[in-house]
């Protein structure tokens, strides 16, 4: 599996960008906001998203509950 040195560069690459896309996203998104705050950062769902296509699962439940329940 993919060492938690890569996990961490991932995570922060993910993270700057969401710094720079959401601000803009949100000035022009149309439409209501959810009113339940969420419980993961958006930075932690794209990074979630990009380990799981790195991993070599071809199931993202079995890779969730598997390696990110017990691993993160």
């Amino acid at each position: 599996m993919i060492n938690f040195d890569k996990i961490t560069e991932i995570f922060c690459l993910v993270d700057e960008f969401c710094q720079q896309f959401f601000p803009f996203l949100e000035k022009n998104s149309i439409g209501n906001k959810s009113k339940r705050p969420p419980m993961m950062s958006p930075s932690e769902i794209i990074s979630i998203m990009i380990l799981f296509h790195l991993s070599g699962f071809r199931c993202f439940k079995h890779f969730y509950i598997f390696y990110i329940q017990k691993h993160m």
